[in-house]
């Protein structure tokens, strides 16, 4: 098994391509090593020191490490950790517990919401996921569009700058209901 790994605009995090799928349907994010319980390859992948958080795209892995740690010393053991899981044949997911997509919405902006979701999903996610992330509709209210960033986005240096440069003009020009957008934790 060969594993590609890329860098991000996310100097903390490294984006590893293991040649084959991580997740069937959606993403999954464990911002914490408590919140990998439902998923045996997110635990192998924080059993490694230093690891911050983990995401699963597609298929991709994303790692974002400490700033303790150098990428030099802990790639290895992640590789390692990501190949056992593999070779094990187990699941990535023992649930679909912690699968994240967009948030529901329900009320009069309902056919907005759509617009946002659907231009989320054909021109701004595509372009994440290339640097290792996503970003997950979260709710909106009296024209401000909430959106949740994941994975390398999540602490991104320059993720204001793509919220507010890219995502927010390209939903303001087609959707003019839309007069701002901000991230959210979640």
């Amino acid at each position: 098994m060969f594993i590609q790994t890329e860098s991000t605009p996310n100097p903390a995090t490294l984006k590893f391509l293991p040649g084959q799928a991580v997740m069937q349907m959606g993403t999954a994010d464990f911002p914490n090593e408590e919140s990998a319980v439902t998923s045996p390859l997110a635990q192998l992948i924080f059993a490694s020191d230093g690891v911050a958080g983990v995401f699963f795209g597609p298929d991709f892995v994303t790692v974002t490490k400490t700033d303790a740690v150098e990428w030099a010393h802990i790639k290895p053991a992640i590789l390692g950790a990501i190949m056992e899981h593999y070779q094990s044949g187990n699941p990535v997911m023992a649930d679909d517990s912690g699968t994240v997509g967009h948030a529901e919405h329900d009320g009069p902006d309902k056919e907005i919401v759509n617009q946002i979701k659907e231009l989320l999903d054909t021109r701004v996610r595509p372009a994440v996921a290339q640097d290792g992330g996503d970003i997950t509709f979260h709710g909106f209210d009296q024209g401000v569009v909430y959106l949740h960033m994941q994975g390398a986005c999540a602490g991104c240096p320059s993720s204001t700058m793509t919220l507010k440069s890219g995502i927010e003009n390209l939903l303001r020009h087609y959707i003019p209901e839309v007069t701002e957008v901000r991230p959210v934790a979640v």
